[in-house]
């Protein structure tokens, strides 16, 4: 199955309101600016967009408004984790729907998955639905840690299964990816301080939510990496490190909300038990948004 998807895969948060329900025009406002920027893929509903912190109905609504207010622009890769293979099942249906480009999902347990169970919870999601699939590996957020040869694995057998987001922040692992798939096998960096590295190693793309906040540096970053432009693109990855290691250090959904504060655009707060940043630390992140807006 071929997917059209690659470059920067744009990670947008959840918006908000006073009242705690979903902001939909801050929603659309939030799509249409990475949009216009550049980048190159909508990726709604994922740990960026607080998907586990939101009712069934809440995430049906995101991802139909993400979706619709999108269109045909670029492509949309619906976060659809759940707890159970059911739930990841029932949000892939949906996305399907809803018309979703593809689906991307973390094998997110209480109990600590075998292998065994993690592969026939990828292969039900997989063969629910028509859509090509992203397996996500993250083993800091789910304690499931999947090795190359198991993706690589898993991609070959299951024909839906066709992209591998890759989060550990361990370039071997994309390079033994390349190697196992011969460069066929397209896997995304989802680790932002290592973005310039895994392009290095082959990256087809970069999952990343800096985009709120930066977009058009963070395009204008990838289209120097790929135009070969290795002198430029090293220039811009000084100015952006500072930046993406501070967006992760205290998790997206709490960064990147007090960062968008921080420069006239209320998302609301993320959802507790997450708190926003303090003021010493907001005021820290607006002037490294700053130094990136201007200088990039």
């Amino acid at each position: 199955m071929t997917h059209p998807i690659s470059g920067i895969v744009a990670y947008p948060i959840t918006p908000f309101t006073a009242e705690d329900t979903i902001d939909i025009d801050a929603l659309h406002l939030l799509l249409d600016r990475m949009i216009d920027a550049g980048v190159d893929a909508i990726a709604p509903l994922g740990s960026t967009g607080e998907s586990a912190y939101l009712t069934d109905e809440e995430w049906t609504t995101v991802a139909a408004e993400t979706i619709a207010h999108v269109g045909q622009r670029v492509p949309t890769v619906v976060g659809v984790s759940d707890l159970t293979t059911a739930g990841a099942v029932r949000r892939a249906k949906v996305a399907e729907r809803l018309g979703a480009t593809a689906v991307m999902a973390l094998p997110t347990s209480y109990w600590r998955l075998t292998e065994d169970e993690v592969r026939l919870h990828f292969t039900t999601l997989a063969e629910s639905v028509g859509l090509p699939v992203m397996v996500y590996n993250n083993p800091a957020t789910t304690g499931i840690d999947m090795s190359p040869e198991f993706l690589f694995d898993l991609v070959g057998a299951v024909d839906n299964i066709t992209m591998v987001k890759e989060s550990t922040g361990d370039i071997t692992r994309m390079n033994r990816l390349r190697e196992l798939s011969g460069g066929a096998l397209p896997f995304f960096n989802g680790s932002n301080p290592l973005a310039y590295k895994a392009f290095g190693a082959g990256a087809a793309g970069w999952c990343t939510a800096a985009p709120c906040l930066i977009p058009r540096p963070i395009v204008s970053f990838l289209r120097a990496v790929i135009s070969g432009e290795p002198g430029r693109a090293e220039a811009m990855w000084e100015h952006l490190q500072p930046f993406l290691e501070m967006i992760v250090s205290r998790g997206l959904p709490t960064t990147v909300k007090s960062g968008l504060r921080s420069i006239g655009f209320d998302a609301g707060t993320p959802r507790r038990p997450l708190l926003p940043l303090d003021d010493h630390e907001t005021a820290r992140l607006h002037e490294l948004i700053t130094t990136c807006e201007t200088r990039l």
